[in-house]
């Protein structure tokens, strides 16, 4: 136990590194916690109209956890010095999530605020929204091994389609950013707006995991 947890350790920490060294990576977290801080003093009242926006910075962190690595083919390199397939993907994962939960609670912190009315279980299910769509984001490049399709993908389905079909159809609630945001709204369904984010995300997880232990780099 001591020795898995010890390599566990070890991938994430250079996972941190390699996220660190990347500048798209720095620009989209900065830029997550720069404009949580204006819409927070643009609206007060709480993050649910910003959340549409911010979740943009999670999904391309996420994205690119994975994705660097693709794009110049130095997955296999990686492999070489962490061949343990499980633990390189856990440690992203941690790595990730280190990133984007730090980033998430600075971003949607401004609505904590004393004197602002936003209601803190709001803030916290907005800033968990934000964590979860990017590790969607991250297991979606761990099954399609690109930067483009997964990006491309998610940004167009939570700013265009997704929006476009809630206007027509109820049955949009069941995709994972509409069922997501009742986190974020003062009377949103929390329960089932969590189970069907984690369930997205659970199994887009689960297949990017089956395929990354099964084929080639």
């Amino acid at each position: 136990m001591t020795a898995r947890r010890h390599r566990l350790r070890r991938a994430t920490t250079a996972e941190l590194i390699k996220l660190r060294g990347l500048p798209a990576a720095l620009a989209a977290m900065l830029a997550t916690v720069v404009a949580g801080a204006l819409f927070a003093a643009a609206d007060p009242a709480g993050p649910a109209q910003a959340v549409p926006f911010l979740q943009i910075g999670p999904i391309v962190l996420g994205v690119l956890v994975v994705a660097a690595e693709y794009s110049g083919r130095q997955i296999a390199t990686t492999l070489i010095a962490m061949p343990r397939r499980l633990v390189l993907l856990a440690g992203k994962a941690g790595a990730y999530l280190i990133a984007a939960t730090a980033t998430s609670v600075i971003t949607i912190g401004g609505w904590l605020v004393p004197g602002r009315p936003a209601g803190r279980w709001t803030v916290i299910g907005a800033a968990a929204y934000l964590v979860l769509m990017g590790l969607l984001a991250l297991g979606l490049t761990v099954l399609l091994r690109s930067l483009v399709l997964p990006l491309a993908g998610l940004l167009t389905l939570v700013l265009v389609v997704s929006p476009l079909l809630a206007g027509y159809t109820e049955h949009a609630r069941w995709l994972p950013d509409q069922a997501g945001r009742a986190l974020s709204q003062p009377h949103g369904d929390f329960t089932t707006g969590a189970a069907i984010l984690l369930a997205w995300t659970a199994s887009v997880a689960a297949a990017g995991t089956v395929a990354f232990l099964s084929r080639d780099a």
